[in-house]
């Protein structure tokens, strides 16, 4: 059975930062795009960092990117997002999640959905 169990999530003033944490378990194959998605309150979920388990190779979305980083550590099965210069539009709940994919499929991952989502964290930036 695949868990992904997120913390650290929290408040925020704007231009402040929060780690994100994503315990991962179950996942047997070598070849997994992980990443981070959010839906704010009235909104779609977004998908808006991702990482390859194989390489090591990220994606994000503009609104994130030279804000958000996005990492792993695959020795602990735990992936990170961390989240600096916050903004009150980044307020949402963050899940992680997960995907069997090889790494030339992780934008459309990333974009699309993947197979697995953990609970979610919530993340609220104060203006």
């Amino acid at each position: 059975e695949v868990q992904l169990v997120e913390s650290g999530g929290g408040l925020v003033q704007a231009g402040g930062s929060l780690r994100l944490s994503c315990a991962a378990s179950g996942l047997s194959d070598d070849d997994t795009v992980f990443g981070w998605f959010r839906q704010a309150p009235g909104k779609e979920r977004e998908g808006v960092s991702c990482i390859s388990s194989s390489d090591g190779s990220t994606y994000d979305i503009d609104s994130v990117k030279g804000r958000f980083t996005i990492s792993s550590d695959n020795a602990k099965n735990t992936v990170y997002l961390q989240m600096n210069s916050l903004k009150p539009e980044d307020t949402a709940v963050y899940y992680c999640a997960a995907a069997d994919a090889l790494v030339a499929s992780m934008p459309f991952f990333c974009k699309y959905g993947m197979d697995y989502y953990g609970e979610g964290t919530l993340v609220t930036v104060s203006s």
